[in-house]
């Protein structure tokens, strides 16, 4: 395994389970943001392992995603806003589920 896949499956996995921890302890704000992060590892190591390379920013990610794997540019382009919404509102439940949710998704995805 290539050193910077394995450094991303173990991102995915910490961001995925402090995630858990946060939104079980209802600390949505947090969960949404890990998630988020989690769906960023997961939607890095798809990419790396369809394209051979690891995104360097949010807007190369989007633009490789949307340019190449548009299934996948939808959850991010979706998802992105309620990770922006984490720093100026408190964040639902509800929203945090949807990124929860995408989170394994594209996690799913990447391991085909």
């Amino acid at each position: 395994m290539d050193y910077r896949e394995k450094i991303l499956l173990d991102n995915l996995q910490e961001y995925l389970e402090q995630a858990e921890l946060a939104y079980t302890g209802n600390k949505y704000n947090t969960a949404a943001t890990l998630f988020f992060k989690a769906i960023c590892a997961a939607a890095d190591l798809y990419l790396f392992r369809k394209a051979g390379l690891v995104p360097s920013s949010h807007t190369h990610r989007f633009n490789l995603a949307q340019e190449k794997y548009p299934h996948l540019y939808g959850i991010l382009e979706k998802d992105f806003s309620f990770y922006q919404d984490s720093y100026t509102r408190k964040i639902n439940k509800e929203a945090v589920e949807v990124l929860r949710d995408d989170a394994y998704r594209i996690k799913e995805l990447a391991q085909k």
